[in-house]
């Protein structure tokens, strides 16, 4: 697979040169249309997977022909594990032909930048399948999600892929919408610091990450799928956009993806005041922005503000957007022949052009040693695939620890009547439409879902026991009798009556309900999937009634893709276990929860409604989102955002706020104890709100600015000492402008949004203080040992 080139390329192949100066040259060397070849990909052979893999494919897709394009180049191939069933073997060796072929063709051997998903996973056949981001935010821990991204990443560079497409930042705004799943959950606090430390993870291996949907998309109207977002600026600044903005300042980040959607009706692909002022001017993001599929043709398609292919390709140039994907469609001859007819400056391309050429240059792809075979071929004979097969394995056993530490942490203890965890139990009733499903762990863009299902014939790849297996080991001397019930969306009530005598027979009954991830209404949850309401998909909230109607403790596990009102389940379940798509290794965490194995420590990302029809809401709502006597309509959670149970209990204690008055660009500083005053180890997740009671603009109840996990042995204590920076108090005011204004506060210290457990009355004094990018993001959280009595 060598690659042969005749120009002198001494200058941009050499890597002792400076980027800039290598890139420069080689932008001097090249025509137009070679530069332009750069700005695109190509998806080649994901014609046949029809609309289902992404939005208007068929409208989009032509027929490529490589042949015609190689030799002035390519920029990026599109998703060459993610798009079929193939071993990764196979894979990575088709994937370094093609590449071969690509730096062989083009005069300057420039080989194209290879991208996938990898949202939970390396979204390839037989990759692991990690827990979905809904379930890492429950997690909230970062230090996991960090290293659950950096084994992603290196699974993909060692085959020789080197972009991946995540994470998600949007923050939820209606449960509603069905990409809820993709979601770190309804904080931009908490989206900002799990997404970062995945950000951090995936560049950590070489994988450039790619930050999406910049931005709005989760705040479209009525929870719809690439709909409208009728925010406004200060919503979009104060609760949207900082995400994005911690991950680019402290992820090292190299990539974002625009989202699909309009605000105020300006398109993002076509927003040149958030792609080039905001994000590169402000925050000095130097790295590629990237087109969501098919965005830039959407302009003229979907959006209307563009007339023609050409216009539509001039307006996303314009804004900022340097890459088109999936393949070529506008960036192509449209584009080459408004350049050439003067309606869209060459320097344009030229700036996009530096930013892919600078960033494939980073990548090595510009070196003379370049290789294309990857880490996991190296040494291996390319002559004979046959014996390629089964090689490289992308789901090891560290990865699937990995997996297992994610999910159980993230498992969620909604409530509890004492009769968790079970004590070997003789029967079990194991009912419901997610009880033996294998596939009920995974969300929609895990690989057996989103490309899986369209090749029934093809085995999963991956190991998925189901949580009949998992209890089965987990209770070995149990008799566990297993009943369907009704489907997750059939309505079919036939089951129910079978169901009910299992759960009259047996001492608990463990009633397994929630999602079927899918792509595009193939799904109760997933990307165009999005539903009315938040009631219980199908017939499965007859079928918990049903079950509580008897006289056995009903236990209800969800394994869903977003959060459902359970109507009576909340105050008759004798235990509700609330998981989100937990991955592969979903079902061992979610048995070792039911057998006490494992102690929860999962936290909701996401509030839990009590009435369905209640949306939207969430937890930052300020006062009028609130409860009132003035509307019919009661918006409180059944469980609130940031809670979850333990089997241990957690004592709070000692508060010493240290620092209570402070100037507008000073701290504060307070201290506590968290004592575990249980028999057995646990960890409390301590989280700190702010309450900000007068402002010059309305301010959420309270917002998250800060949290820890707290793991303590029985009887263990921790002094916990936190340091607040007045920035944290900032926030956009009248003008537009972020402030921080003088006044009192309150720091609430709290087991979640709805159970403050200790509250520090502070101030701040001095001037109304204006801040920018640069301010502080973080709290300081300190964990000291203290001595036991």
């Amino acid at each position: 697979m060598a690659v042969q080139n005749t120009p002198d390329l001494s200058l941009w192949n050499d890597p002792a040169v400076p980027i800039a100066a290598r890139v420069d040259a080689l932008i001097g060397a090249m025509t137009l249309e070679e530069k332009i070849a750069q700005l695109y990909g190509v998806w080649v052979g994901a014609s046949d997977q029809g609309g289902e893999v992404a939005p208007h494919q068929h409208d989009m897709e032509e027929p490529v022909d490589l042949d015609a394009l190689l030799p002035t180049g390519l920029g990026q191939l599109t998703r060459p594990f993610g798009t079929l069933p193939v071993d990764p073997a196979l894979g990575a060796l088709s994937l370094a032909r093609t590449q071969a072929r690509i730096a062989a063709t083009n005069r300057f051997g420039i080989p194209a930048l290879a991208h996938d998903e990898c949202l939970a996973g390396f979204a390839a056949w037989g990759a692991t399948a990690y827990p979905v981001p809904l379930s890492w935010g429950a997690a909230f821990d970062p230090d996991t999600v960090r290293r659950m991204a950096a084994a992603i990443g290196r699974d993909m560079a060692s085959v020789g892929v080197h972009q991946g497409l995540a994470p998600v930042l949007d923050v939820v705004r209606d449960a509603r919408w069905g990409r809820v799943e993709e979601t770190i959950g309804e904080d931009p606090y908490l989206v900002g610091t799990v997404a970062t430390a995945y950000v951090q993870g995936l560049e950590s291996a070489g994988i450039v990450a790619t930050l999406k949907h910049f931005v709005g998309y989760s705040a479209s109207r009525a929870g719809r799928n690439l709909a409208p977002s009728s925010v406004g600026p200060r919503e979009r600044a104060d609760v949207l956009l900082p995400p994005f903005e911690m991950a680019v300042r402290e992820g090292g980040v190299r990539s974002v993806m625009n989202a699909y959607t309009d605000t105020d009706g300006l398109p993002s692909a076509a927003d040149e005041e958030l792609l080039t002022g905001l994000l590169r001017d402000t925050w000095g993001f130097d790295g590629t922005v990237v087109a969501d599929y098919f965005a830039i043709a959407f302009l003229k398609t979907l959006h209307g503000v563009a007339g023609d292919w050409a216009e539509a390709a001039g307006a996303a140039l314009r804004a900022g957007v340097d890459v088109e994907l999936p393949t070529v469609k506008t960036y192509g001859a449209p584009l080459m022949e408004a350049v050439t007819d003067g309606r869209v400056p060459e320097a344009l391309v030229d700036r996009a052009v530096r930013r892919v050429l600078a960033q494939k240059a980073a990548l090595g792809l510009l070196d003379p040693d370049w290789d294309p075979v990857p880490a996991a071929l190296d040494g291996v004979d390319a002559d004979d695939p046959a014996a390629l097969r089964g090689r490289i394995d992308l789901d090891g056993p560290q990865n699937r620890a990995l997996a297992r530490t994610l999910a159980e942490k993230a498992v969620v203890l909604l409530s509890n009547d004492g009769t968790l965890p079970l004590e070997r139990p003789r029967r079990i009733a194991l009912v419901g439409p997610n009880a033996d499903e294998p596939v009920a762990v995974l969300g929609c863009y895990s690989f057996p879902q989103h490309i899986g299902v369209r090749h029934p014939g093809t085995p999963l790849g991956i190991e998925l026991p189901t949580l009949r297996d998992t209890l089965a080991a987990e209770f070995p001397d149990t008799e566990i009798t297993v009943v369907r019930g009704t489907g997750i969306d059939d309505g079919d009530l036939s089951g129910v009556p079978e169901a009910v005598r299992a759960a009259r027979e047996a001492d608990v009954a463990l009633v397994v309900l929630g999602d079927r991830a899918g792509l595009f209404g193939r799904g109760t949850s997933g990307e165009g999937c999005d539903v009315g309401t938040l009631a219980l998909p199908g017939a499965q909230q007859q079928l918990l009634d049903a079950l509580l109607d008897g006289e056995t403790p009903v236990v209800t596990v969800l394994l869903a893709g977003r959060p459902y009102a359970l109507g009576r389940a909340v105050a008759e379940s004798a235990a509700i276990v609330q998981s989100f798509f937990p991955g592969e290794e979903g079902t061992h965490a979610i048995a070792g929860v039911l057998s006490g194995r494992v102690n929860p420590s999962g936290r909701l990302p996401v509030g839990v409604p009590r009435d369905p029809g209640s949306q939207p809401s969430t937890y930052l709502g300020a006062r009028l989102a609130h409860v009132s006597g003035v509307s019919s309509i009661d918006p409180t959670p059944a469980f609130a955002f940031g809670h979850g149970l333990s089997y241990t209990r957690f004592d709070w204690t000692d508060l010493a706020v240290e620092v209570r008055q402070a100037p507008t660009d000073g701290e504060f500083a307070l201290a506590f104890t968290v004592r575990n005053a249980g028999g057995r180890a646990g960890t409390e997740v301590v989280q700190l709100y702010l309450h900000d009671p007068v402002a010059s603009v309305v301010q959420p109840v309270q917002r998250l600015i800060a949290y820890a996990r707290v793991g303590l042995e029985p009887g263990e204590a921790r002094r916990v000492r936190v340091t607040v920076p007045a920035d944290l108090a900032s926030f956009t005011g009248r003008d537009g402008r972020r402030v921080v204004e003088p006044g009192a506060l309150e720091l609430r210290l709290a087991a979640s949004s709805a159970d403050p457990r200790l509250t520090a009355e502070v101030t701040l004094t001095g001037a109304a203080r204006h801040v920018d990018h640069t301010r502080r993001l973080h709290s300081t959280v300190v964990q000291e040992p203290v001595t036991r009595a």
